[in-house]
């Protein structure tokens, strides 16, 4: 079975996911039975569509690779800026618990 790029979801601004497909077949034997083809090397068949097949796959599996480093990075930017937010709620609480302090 092949996988083939259906679509390409953007979910938010940095993040991007990408949709795919099975055909049946051997990855690069021809044209599927799902009414389109991979081009005419694809259709082709043989090493050469075999190795446009190879070159598919690795090409989305770098992608997907570089869209979980992206996603990695993003959520631990998260986690840094919660951080400093609970550090500074933290001193304010610390102020008003001093303010009520001198209050009574």
């Amino acid at each position: 079975m092949t996988l083939r790029p259906a679509a390409i979801l953007r979910l938010r601004s940095p993040i991007v996911v990408c949709v795919r497909n099975m055909t049946k077949g051997e990855p690069g034997s021809g044209a599927g039975s799902g009414g389109g083809t991979g081009g005419t090397i694809r259709d082709a068949g043989g090493s050469f569509g075999k190795r446009e097949a190879a070159q598919e796959e690795q090409y989305f599996r770098k992608l997907q690779h570089e869209q979980l480093e992206k996603m990695r990075a993003g959520l631990q930017q998260e986690v840094e800026f919660h951080k400093d937010q609970i550090k500074a709620h933290e001193g304010a609480i610390k102020r008003h618990q001093k303010r009520l302090k001198n209050l009574e």
